[in-house]
């Protein structure tokens, strides 16, 4: 069993990215591959959009799986290929997701099947993606599962009201799964507040500039802000599961 101890490289440690061709998910794969990680990055196009993304890791066994996040069967396969190929899975994060926009105010814009899509994405599948790799990580009985959630799960306010209880929902089960794996597995969330991406459609430069001029540190985050955040989950933070990690510049406050 582990000795939680904090670590400085993670040698001989896979680290499997589930959204890893977006942008916090590739950011993550750049700190943990630098520390001596494997990196495998999942998605529905990771073979399409990760081939050149590979290539900017350090030298590695580095590679792409397509798995969708809403189809549990391709994410068993994807868990079934990592085990045949490397071994091994240590680090499990959870990075993929989508939403749309819509007023908190408008009841009729959020439709029943836009909040299937959103619930589907963002919990149940961060769900299946952790059902699906369990077995290799309870295997060396010191894995890590880091998933990215955000501040709307406990502020209320974000894109849209069924992405918020998404990550509300993902928050309290994480907590939840942190007591049922401990201690082979350790659980944590990473929460953003705005991060400078596309992940959030038809938000542009005056969006992220009036966001900044209203958060306490005076910016957006960057995706590798986030993964610092994760990379300390596997490295510095290592007594530590079934709590949140807030990363958004005091934008909560």
């Amino acid at each position: 069993m582990s000795t939680f101890q904090s670590v400085d490289d993670l040698k001989n440690k896979v680290a499997v990215i589930i959204g890893g061709s977006g942008a916090i998910g590739f950011a993550a794969a750049k700190r943990l591959a630098e520390l001596g990680a494997t990196c495998i990055l999942v998605g529905r196009n990771a073979i399409e959009k990760g081939e050149k993304q590979i290539g900017q890791l350090p030298a590695g066994n580095h590679f792409c799986l397509n798995a969708s996040i809403v189809d549990s069967a391709s994410l068993l396969a994807a868990a079934k290929e990592v085990k045949e190929r490397v071994g091994r899975c240590d680090i499990l994060i959870n990075s993929a997701g989508f939403t749309k926009p819509i007023p908190a105010a408008n009841l009729d814009a959020l439709t029943d099947d836009l909040i299937d899509d959103i619930l589907k994405a963002n919990f149940r599948g961060v769900f299946s993606s952790i059902r699906a790799f369990q077995e290799l990580l309870k295997a060396n009985r010191d894995g890590l599962i880091v998933n990215v959630s955000s501040i709307a799960g406990f502020t209320g306010v974000g894109s849209n009201l069924a992405y918020v209880a998404a990550k509300a929902g993902l928050d309290i089960v994480s907590e939840s799964l942190a007591k049922v794996l401990a201690p082979d597995i350790r659980v944590l969330c990473v929460s953003p507040g705005v991060v400078d991406s596309a992940f959030v459609p038809g938000r542009g430069d005056d969006f992220n500039d009036k966001t900044a001029a209203t958060t306490p540190l005076k910016r957006i985050g960057t995706p590798d802000d986030v993964a610092a955040a994760i990379e300390a989950c596997a490295t510095r933070l290592r007594f530590s599961t079934g709590m949140r990690i807030v990363v958004d510049g005091g934008r909560h406050l």
